[in-house]
């Protein structure tokens, strides 16, 4: 039986999240009812990472088990005629067994939307409007202080006893596309639940002047969450890449 890695793209508006649900309305749930369709029983797949309800992606990963006498783009046609316009399969790799989309990631890269101009009603599932005062340049300055290894407790939702909560960024990223767009694009070894979420959440209290520059590195000294910390709205989120050891990273 032969093991496939498949990247994917999803709008998660309308989505319980990336994992399977009992109430089967998850990005997982879809792809595997396509894929039962295709192999006529049921093929589980496997998840690079376990976005949340309304999360999106642009290089999600998972991994399955099948055999399939057909080229890759075959099972690409064959997956997408039968999965909603929300979900589109991007490419397909038969890869060797050794290969696990969540054990073997070697990083991921997300990035975060949101908007300072007017609200506009064609955007607003896909960033979070900031009505306030944005000064981009305290939000900038303290990036620097995120990069490298450190305990990320304080920036996570809820830590599970099973994993570490260090990891390790690169420097995260703040740019303007213009008119008002606001981009936050950050990649590392790995991210807690909800932590991009609270970076940029309370990253935005900075820029807002609801909170000192000073408490961003002072909370990851605490390594305890605390109400000064927010979590962004799901909807500005974008799951954009997982690495392998076998990828070209950005600057590599």
């Amino acid at each position: 039986m032969g093991r496939w890695k498949i990247i994917c793209s999803y709008d998660g508006t309308n989505f319980s999240g990336w994992q399977s649900q009992p109430s089967r309305d998850a990005v997982q749930d879809e792809i595997e009812s396509a894929l039962a369709k295709i192999f006529h029983h049921s093929t589980r797949i496997h998840g690079a990472s376990r976005t949340d309800a309304g999360v999106h992606a642009c290089g999600q990963c998972f991994h399955f088990d099948q055999d399939w006498n057909h080229s890759g783009e075959a099972l690409l046609r064959a997956a997408n005629t039968k999965l909603p316009s929300s979900i589109r399969l991007l490419s397909t790799l038969p890869v060797n067994e050794s290969f696990h989309a969540r054990f073997s990631a070697v990083g991921k890269q997300y990035e975060y939307h949101f908007s300072t101009r007017e609200v506009d009603p064609f955007s607003t599932r896909y960033q979070w409007h900031i009505s306030q005062a944005f000064d981009a340049d305290k939000f900038r300055a303290v990036l620097p202080c995120l990069a490298g290894a450190h305990d990320f407790s304080a920036y996570a939702g809820k830590v599970n006893d099973a994993e570490t909560p260090s990891k390790t960024l690169n420097t995260p990223e703040l740019w303007n596309p213009g008119q008002g767009e606001w981009i936050f694009r950050v990649e590392g070894s790995g991210f807690l639940y909800r932590m991009v979420r609270s970076l940029v959440g309370t990253l935005v209290r900075v820029a807002i002047g609801k909170l000192p520059p000073n408490r961003i590195p002072e909370l990851l000294e605490e390594k305890k969450r605390t109400p000064e910390v927010h979590t962004a709205p799901a909807q500005g989120l974008f799951l954009n890449q997982i690495y392998y050891a076998d990828d070209e990273r950005p600057g590599k």
